[in-house]
């Protein structure tokens, strides 16, 4: 089994890791301007979930006249996957099968087109190359 990168803690590291993907680079205070000053976060703050993203090895950092300048350590679809794996570990760790019987009914809930769409991709994922 392969070594797992660390995902986002909570909904604030990946709001920042998402603004970081977004973009080439970013500075601590852009980041800020993105995502704490609309949550009416303290600079600090930002700048404390960027050095646990980069103590996680989510986002580098290279120093830029006096200034870290970010960059996304992982893509964009390797976040959204960690992130989903996370919480479908969570969601089956209870068995499967149940856990599975409501992910369908409420998929079907929110889209009923999606369980169409969950068809095809199961279907095209057990077909032979």
């Amino acid at each position: 089994m392969s070594r797992e990168r660390p995902s986002p803690g909570g909904a604030l590291e990946y709001a920042a890791l998402v603004a970081v993907c977004e973009s080439v680079s970013v500075t601590g205070r852009e980041l800020h301007d993105r995502v704490g000053v609309p949550r009416g976060l303290a600079y600090t703050t930002t700048a404390r979930v960027l050095d646990r993203l980069f103590a996680k090895g989510l986002v580098l950092r290279e120093r830029i006249r006096g200034a870290f300048i970010y960059r996304a350590a992982i893509s964009r679809r390797e976040i959204d996957r960690a992130r989903l794996a996370k919480t479908l570990s969570g969601v089956l760790g209870g068995g499967p099968r149940p856990a599975m019987a409501t992910l369908v009914e409420v998929i079907e809930e929110i889209d009923p087109q999606l369980l169409d769409e969950l068809i095809r991709t199961v279907n095209a994922r057990r077909s032979p190359p």
